[in-house]
């Protein structure tokens, strides 16, 4: 056990006052999710993350991810026995359609779990993270033979996914990516280009990585108006829908990002490599926004994570450390009982409340959108949901570094 406390108190608050769950519950989709089974999900996931998760945190980043010349990628050797645990518990599957082997809870409660993971180990959650917005984006737009061929093993955590956009020359402005789709005559596409910082874009944990990469076709048009999105998995499908060849697609290099050196950012070249189109050509921008919107959310909720565990670690901090005498004389006492510690302290626990309360209000509204039965109920928690998924990245992830400024201020 380490020092991370899951916050199952403070999120059933939120649950039970901001998000109004008993509400959500109520929904057609939602009856085998009810209160108590949910807190029962929740004191579990609890258990396990501050158990399994949390103690890898520290070492994983010590001993950080390795690239190596043959462009295989391996990762802490504390990583794969808890990744082969956290899928065999079904954890990765929560919010995820009962079709294609998930739980079927709303994505609330997942963003929930999240939030645990996260504050356990941030470097480790990120493989679940991308995963769950390629998933998204297949649900979204992918055909039912794609579904069928990814989805089963992506939602149980048995495979993995990323997000292609970046590229060297390109930053933040994908419409003058140059990464290349050429036909191959069977209804595949050749992939040829180079992305930057894709997160566990290679690595030995799962069995196959399932890329969605935003290419051009040779004759699309200029800027974003010309991108598609593909399909490009790491390794080809065998006529058992297993992996099989290996397809033209290698990391090159990875970075080294302080606080999550565990977690693989790469550096992908695809060769020639065989993709296969999502959605319509041409329309790759909407495919992708469903996974950027996912991931929006995600971030503001990575302040929130990182947030708490540094409050936690400077709560604990402060009530150990003795130092100074207390207002009005006497013995040296703990730091907490200093005015200006207590202020940092309080305005750290005010920022985690107040974030909570926003985020999971969002992810309510986002399972109200897909799942209520009144259609204008629907169409008005759409509304404020593309209002508030950006001010939840962008609210959530200042205030994650206010935090950690407070807590090393402690």
């Amino acid at each position: 056990m380490t020092d991370y406390r899951p916050p199952l108190d403070d999120i059933q608050f939120v649950l039970e006052h901001i998000v109004h769950y008993d509400d959500l519950a109520a929904l057609p989709d939602f009856e085998h999710a009810d209160p108590e089974t949910v807190g029962e999900l929740l004191a579990a996931a609890g258990e396990f993350v501050a158990e399994a998760v949390a103690p890898v945190d520290r070492p994983g980043d010590v001993e950080g991810a390795q690239w190596h010349p043959d462009h295989t990628v391996t990762t802490p050797s504390a990583y794969k026995p808890v990744y082969d645990e956290f899928v065999k518990a079904g954890w990765p599957s929560i919010p995820f359609p009962e079709e294609f082997g998930g739980g079927a809870f709303p994505w609330t409660i997942g963003l929930a779990v999240q939030e645990m993971l996260t504050s356990a180990s941030m470097g480790f959650s990120l493989a679940p993270l991308l995963t769950q917005g390629a998933i998204d984006a297949l649900l979204h737009y992918g055909t039912d033979e794609q579904k069928a061929a990814y989805l089963p093993k992506m939602v149980a955590g048995e495979w993995t996914g990323t997000m292609n956009l970046t590229e060297p020359q390109a930053g933040s402005d994908v419409g003058a990516l140059t990464t290349m789709a050429v036909p191959n005559g069977d209804g595949t596409y050749a992939i040829t280009g180079q992305k930057i910082f894709i997160s566990w874009g290679e690595h030995d944990l799962a069995g196959q990585i399932v890329h969605l990469v935003l290419a051009r076709t040779p004759d699309a048009p200029a800027g974003t108006a010309g991108n598609s999105c593909f399909i490009v998995p790491k390794f080809l499908l065998d006529a058992d829908g297993e992996p099989g060849e290996r397809n033209g697609v290698r990391a090159l290099s990875i970075e080294h990002k302080m606080g999550i050196h565990g977690s693989p950012t790469c550096v992908m070249e695809y060769d020639g490599a065989t993709g296969y189109l999502i959605g319509e050509l041409n329309k790759g921008m909407r495919i992708m926004f469903v996974m950027m919107n996912n991931a929006r959310l995600s971030v503001g909720m990575e302040g929130l994570a990182v947030g708490e565990r540094a409050y936690q670690k400077a709560l604990a901090y402060a009530q150990d450390r003795i130092q100074g005498k207390a207002v009005g004389g006497g013995e040296d006492v703990a730091i907490i009982e200093h005015p200006d510690v207590r202020r940092m302290l309080l305005t750290q626990k005010a920022y985690l409340a107040a974030l909570r309360c926003l985020l999971y209000y969002n992810a309510g509204q986002i399972d109200r959108s897909k799942h209520h039965p009144d259609e204008a109920v629907r169409a008005r928690a759409a509304e404020v949901v593309g209002i508030l998924t950006p001010v939840c990245k962008g609210f959530g992830t200042d205030l994650g570094v206010e935090m950690s400024s407070l807590a090393l201020q402690v």
